[in-house]
């Protein structure tokens, strides 16, 4: 099963609850490149990885498909669990859900084995417990994502959006990045309200609308990872690119193309000239 790439074409930060936890609005776009979930059912749980970012994912025991198989558990006594195969293929720590893909993925596996609908609500409590990021996962198409990413918009019918995704190899941490915006508990700066996607909007119309978003985390990003700048200034540098911006906390970035062939040809340019940077050719929907 595929665990595609969380793109955040947009992300505001509204304020920092009292509780600690921040409160986001983020239209989220899922890409064409992913990781890949294999399930066997069996009487015990268990996950094996492989692939060219298997290194980076860190202990089998603190991956997100365990916990969220544990959590779904708990919801769900007497679970048909299994074995998960993970071939990773994105980047860790990046900024576009990997983990938290790659655990959805394995919540929809589960659900197929043990004939749970989608919208079953022990599924979306599992998802929830996971991760902040893995409720949007569950059923990748593009959506507005709000509070701490347990509030879902109804699926928006995105234009083509062919997008360079690029990432330098630098884990960033996101806890780390939000202490960096320094806002306190119950602080909500003021800014302007999040421009309406609707459905069938333009290519062109979208991108005018986005131009009115922000990631807000770019900036703390930055100082993390004083690359992100240099690809950005990159990216919009490229023929044909009408976008670049961060996705997540970085450090992932992204540029959008009004066609193919550009973003190909972008591709292939920073292949050549970056070689150490995972670069990838994608369509967002």
């Amino acid at each position: 099963m595929r665990a595609p790439a969380k793109i955040n074409l947009s992300l505001h930060v509204l304020g920092r609850r009292a509780d600690g936890y921040h409160d986001l609005e983020s239209l989220v776009a899922f890409a064409g490149c992913c990781d890949l979930i294999a399930f066997t059912a069996q009487d015990q749980l268990e996950l094996t990885q492989e692939g060219p970012q298997a290194d980076q994912a860190g202990p089998i025991a603190d991956n997100l498909i365990v916990r969220a198989a544990t959590n779904l558990l708990m919801q769900k006594p007497h679970l048909q669990i299994g074995a998960f195969h993970l071939t990773k293929r994105l980047p860790v720590g990046a900024g576009i859900g990997g983990g938290s893909s790659d655990a959805a993925a394995a919540l929809r596996l589960l659900a197929k084995a043990n004939g749970l609908a989608l919208e079953d609500q022990r599924l979306f409590n599992a998802a929830k417990s996971t991760g902040a990021d893995v409720p949007v996962c569950l059923d990748p198409q593009a959506r507005m994502m709000r509070g701490t990413g347990d509030q879902l918009s109804q699926p928006i019918k995105l234009p083509l959006l062919f997008a360079v995704l690029v990432n330098p190899a630098v884990h960033i941490d996101t806890g780390s990045i939000f202490k960096r915006m320094g806002l306190a508990p119950g602080q909500r700066p003021e800014r302007a309200a999040h421009p309406l996607i609707e459905d069938n909007l333009t290519f062109d119309q979208l991108i005018a609308l986005l131009k009115k978003t922000s990631n807000d985390l770019e900036d703390a990003a930055s100082l993390a990872a004083p690359v992100i700048p240099h690809i950005l200034n990159v990216l919009m540098a490229a023929p044909g690119c009408r976008l670049a911006r961060i996705s997540g906390s970085g450090s992932t970035c992204f540029a959008l193309f009004a066609k193919r062939r550009d973003a190909l040809r972008a591709a292939r340019v920073l292949r050549r000239d970056h070689p150490n940077w995972w670069t990838q050719a994608t369509l967002l929907r």
